[in-house]
């Protein structure tokens, strides 16, 4: 889950949290959201992964065989690999905040699937895990209606040319560069470790154009949301606990439509590795507690950087070999 900790209280883990631009470690609240829109939001995604849940429910009714078919799945390479991805991939990010995507994604890549169904497996997957914290920081008053909204459209736009971007041009073509854009956000991930927190000058600026960039890469790169919005905003000093929440929020919703447009688009939709995924998420918390407990913030970060560099190296030189 992305329920971020939100204690905002003096000690040394969010102390070394909010000097590297990172969200602060976890409390619970009890503020209800009390605004019009937000109600509407909150509403829609109880609807929205009501309907997906009745539609996967719907699906598997259809199947001749279901008991068979999950029995197939989990005797499935693919169903295996993707729960080991998940519990990496959710441990990084219940440990630092961000880096779902880009872990799953690379790591996904590595054990051979494309790029448009290592993307589409970690977008469907996330449609509910996205969604649960997206209500729950509703309801703990950690949204800001108006951050929300100004990153909403866009990071739906970019989201939606992203994953179609992704889905209409050949694997061996594309495999490169999402190689490439993946190293990328390792060395940036890897960067964090060493930069110092800059305090904010005002308002957020430039807030649209950050969403509809981060829409695209998340899609395109299957994940990158969380670094390049979430600790662009928080890294420049501002309000860790309403932007975190406001860019939750709005990542349910793109999402959701990315994952629509993959599963359109997409030949074959990736549910072993989508169910492997969610399984290995599910295991993940307990690993995370462990990773914040052994290594510092710096030192995790260091780490995680150096394996996303390390994966993406290796996926771009066989993509390009």
């Amino acid at each position: 889950m992305k329920i971020r900790d939100l204690d905002l209280s003096d000690n040394p883990i969010n102390a070394e949290h909010q000097a590297l631009g990172l969200p602060p470690v976890e409390r619970e609240l009890s503020r209800a959201a009390e605004h019009p829109v937000l109600r509407v939001a909150m509403w829609s995604v109880l609807l929205l992964l009501a309907g997906v849940t009745l539609w996967l429910g719907a699906r598997l009714a259809q199947t001749h065989d279901s008991v068979h078919l999950v029995a197939q799945v989990l005797q499935s390479e693919a169903f295996w690999w993707a729960v080991l991805v998940g519990l990496i991939a959710q441990a990084v990010d219940g440990a630092l905040g961000m880096a779902y995507g880009i872990t799953s994604t690379s790591f996904l890549l590595a054990t051979g699937s494309s790029p448009a169904v290592a993307s589409a497996s970690v977008h469907i997957a996330e449609v509910f895990t996205t969604g649960v914290s997206g209500v729950a920081h509703i309801k703990l008053g950690n949204v800001s209606r108006q951050l929300f909204l100004r990153l909403l459209l866009p990071g739906v736009v970019g989201a939606t040319a992203g994953a179609w971007l992704l889905s209409s041009i050949d694997a061996a073509v594309i495999k490169p560069f999402v190689a490439g854009y993946l190293l990328l956000m390792g060395l940036y991930v890897l960067s964090k470790a060493f930069r110092a927190r800059r305090k904010a000058s005002g308002e957020p600026r430039h807030v649209a154009k950050l969403g509809l960039v981060g829409g695209f890469v998340d899609a395109v790169g299957g994940g990158g949301w969380g670094p390049v919005v979430t600790t662009t905003l928080v890294g420049t000093g501002h309000d860790p606990r309403m932007t975190i929440g406001s860019v939750n929020l709005a990542e349910f919703f793109l999402t959701f439509v990315s994952a629509g447009v993959f599963t359109w688009l997409v030949d074959d939709t990736p549910w072993p590795t989508v169910a492997g995924l969610v399984v290995g998420g599910l295991f993940a918390a307990p690993l995370a507690a462990q990773m914040t407990r052994w290594l510092n913030t710096r030192t995790l970060l260091v780490l995680v950087g150096l394996v996303i560099v390390a994966i993406s190296s290796f996926n771009l030189w066989r993509a390009l070999g």
